[in-house]
């Protein structure tokens, strides 16, 4: 078993499509920036905003 000195877990933003296949993984989170981010990463995905 592997443990982490890190006091609390890894994010990870999972960007999945309409049928199911993960498009991408940023594994580079930041919450207070993951948002835009999020937004700018899914129009460059080509997903259709609602």
């Amino acid at each position: 078993m592997v443990t982490d000195s890190r006091p609390v877990p890894f994010r990870w933003t999972f960007y999945i499509s309409k049928d199911g296949k993960i498009l991408k993984i940023d594994k580079k989170v930041r919450a207070g920036q993951d948002g835009a981010n999020a937004a700018k990463t899914l129009k460059e995905l080509g997903v259709e905003a609602k």
